[in-house]
């Protein structure tokens, strides 16, 4: 696989390159770190606390990482794990059932309406659903949604969701750029689950 393409085109490029130095993987939020530290171009350097530029990045970094995925696997190249927690390129395997299945995010992030039609309310709709789930006897979910955790396939443990929660308090501190509220979700979520996983 080529992982030496020129960082000055396209994002998903630019993604490209940065993965094939990270071979164990990266999170979403260390690679926007590593774009920022680049000056890449297709991304804003605006700070990430307003919710809005958040969702905006983010999405732009999907969209590229789905593309890419779809190019590289077209290709023969290489399977692309994608994942807030983790991106990571993985030998390609042909027959692997991985792509066969409907991946409703992938629909989601390659519908560039998405990014155009969400504007700042919609963003606040979206994070607000989460404290009514909350407010709604939700609480569990929503606390493994925002830790971006799933207890469905095998039970958590404690560890790994404390660890988890020392990784999000790390990005989202206010001394490091993060949100005040971003950090009380954070440290409500951790309350919650603390109680499910002792």
């Amino acid at each position: 696989m080529n992982c030496t393409l020129n960082p000055s085109l396209d994002l998903a490029e630019q993604l490209l390159e940065l993965l094939c130095q990270a071979p164990e993987g990266c999170s979403e939020y260390l690679l926007i770190q590593q774009l920022k530290a680049r000056h890449s171009t297709h991304i804003t350097h605006l700070p990430l606390t307003d919710p809005l530029v958040l969702f905006r990045t983010h999405f732009l970094i999907f969209n590229a990482l789905y593309r890419l995925r779809d190019r590289l696997w077209q290709e023969q190249d290489a399977h692309l794990l994608i994942n807030p927690l983790s991106v990571q390129l993985l030998p390609y395997q042909a027959g692997s059932a991985a792509l066969s299945q409907h991946d409703s995010l992938r629909d989601y992030y390659l519908d560039l309406r998405h990014l155009d039609e969400t504007d700042e309310p919609e963003v606040t709709r979206l994070l607000s659903s989460f404290w009514k789930r909350l407010q709604g006897g939700e609480d569990k979910r929503a606390a493994l949604e925002l830790f971006e955790l799933d207890d469905s396939c095998q039970p958590l443990a404690l560890a790994k969701v404390k660890y988890r929660y020392r990784q999000l308090v790390s990005q989202h501190h206010p001394d490091r750029g993060g949100s005040h509220e971003r950090l009380q979700s954070i440290n409500l979520a951790m309350e919650i689950l603390e109680r499910y996983y002792r």
